[in-house]
């Protein structure tokens, strides 16, 4: 159901945004941009102490969410680049506050390079991701969904511990 009511808000807010939205390459430059900034304000928001919190043992902690976010956001969009997967094994070796936050910058720098370059000419130009030859639009809206998807599951470990995730703070009037 939240993540309804994330993807309710993202279309609305798409819907009240630039002409570059009108492109099919638009949009999903748009989803990543808002989930990355929530995803990053998670990550902000959410004390040191409770990077380890998991809900269940065979759940991620937080901090592994985080991680593994940082290392599909350099997965997909290495394809798209035409690169090797630069990405450090993140969630396996990186474990603090910091090192986490520098990890997703990093990781979400990197991944805006592909967006930036993504555009309605090359949007359906096939690149080899996941042993597979997908198309560019495809593989960068997996990504995003991605996100968006992890970013859900930040919410609830976020709920679960008292705190108001960034995507349900109050907006300034």
């Amino acid at each position: 159901m939240k993540f309804l009511a994330v993807l309710l808000v993202l279309t609305c807010t798409a819907m009240s945004q630039t002409p570059d939205l009108k492109t099919m390459s638009g949009y999903p430059k748009m989803v990543q941009t808002q989930v990355t900034s929530w995803i990053t304000s998670a990550a902000e928001k959410m004390p040191e102490g409770e990077y380890a919190f998991r809900p269940d043992p065979a759940a991620r902690s937080f901090g592994e969410i985080l991680g593994h976010i940082a290392d599909a956001n350099y997965l997909f969009c290495s394809s798209v680049l035409g690169e090797s997967n630069p990405s450090p094994n993140i969630e396996k070796t990186k474990t603090t506050k910091a090192e986490l936050a520098s990890a997703l910058r990093d990781a979400f720098a990197y991944c805006n390079r592909a967006y930036a370059a993504l555009n309605d000419e090359n949007a359906h130009d096939t690149v080899k991701a996941f042993g597979q030859e997908r198309n560019r639009l495809g593989v960068l809206w997996f990504n995003a969904s991605h996100n968006l998807e992890h970013y859900g599951n930040l919410v609830v470990y976020m709920r679960t511990k008292g705190i108001v995730p960034p995507s349900s703070e109050p907006k300034p009037q």
